[in-house]
């Protein structure tokens, strides 16, 4: 799934190309009320994008696992099948083409899409004291879940949410209760830390700690990194069993390892 950073690069591409700029011609039918408008606003909102047009009118998105904006000139060959196409934008000397989005559409009122959602983490001004009080409030069962749930905060995916946990010591089973206040918001501002680093891609190293990385060496203490299913969506989630364990965990935990 896209996280708040690929969706903020591809918000950036798009204001670059587009902005100013009036659609000439849309497909499918869904889309086809934009022909005529002037692109005068592309922003991320955590996983989702939004598209301002002249006329009061926006273009909601929202990736899932699957979708991604592609940006052609006129006649180039595209990269994915036509078929995929969710929606296509053509403008004057370039054409932006949503591909396997599940969620599309054309709507009025902008804001709607989008205000079930919690701060949003790469935000400028971002209210960590609200995304407390949302923590809190939420039913989530482990700290895991609890890191993506974006109506809690607006943007984590499950790259940032292991490598967040790793880097604090944490389980991912961890009960969200078990942390106190100050743990709770350093998990957060270090998501939030790690995101806005990899978009300017300044000290942020490109190799991530543990995600992708099970089977392999933990990089802070040796131990092999493991992988399990989280959540209602078995979310694969990696850690280190030995570093990650739990308050009140053995140290020897490798039966539930894998």
């Amino acid at each position: 799934m896209p996280e708040g950073d690929t969706i903020w690069r591809t918000a950036v591409a798009l204001r670059r190309r587009l902005i100013g700029k009036t659609v000439t011609a849309a497909a499918p039918d869904l889309v086809k009320r934009l022909e005529g408008h002037r692109l005068v606003a592309v922003e991320p909102v955590g996983k989702h994008l939004i598209m301002r047009f002249n006329g009061q009118v926006a273009l909601h998105s929202h990736m899932r696992m699957t979708g991604s904006w592609h940006l052609y000139r006129p006649g180039e060959r595209w990269r994915q099948p036509e078929r995929r196409a969710r929606a296509v934008l053509n403008f004057d000397g370039a054409v932006a083409v949503l591909f396997s989005a599940p969620v599309v559409e054309v709507v009025r009122d902008d804001r709607q899409p989008v205000q079930h959602l919690g701060p949003d983490v790469l935000a400028e001004t971002f209210d960590i004291d609200e995304v407390i009080r949302r923590a809190r409030l939420s039913q989530a069962r482990t700290i895991g879940e609890l890191l993506l749930e974006q109506r809690v905060c607006a943007g984590i995916g499950n790259i940032y949410k292991c490598e967040t946990l790793w880097t604090h010591r944490v389980n991912p089973w961890s009960a969200p209760s078990s942390l106190d206040q100050a743990e709770l918001r350093g998990l957060y501002l270090t998501a939030r830390d790690l995101m806005r680093r990899a978009l300017t891609g300044k000290g942020f190293a490109p190799r991530h700690a543990v995600h992708g990385r099970g089977g392999r060496s933990c990089p802070r203490c040796g131990t092999r990194i493991s992988v399990r299913a989280q959540g209602e969506q078995a979310r694969m989630t990696f850690f280190c069993p030995r570093c990650q364990r739990k308050k009140d965990q053995p140290t020897d935990w490798s039966s539930l390892s894998d």
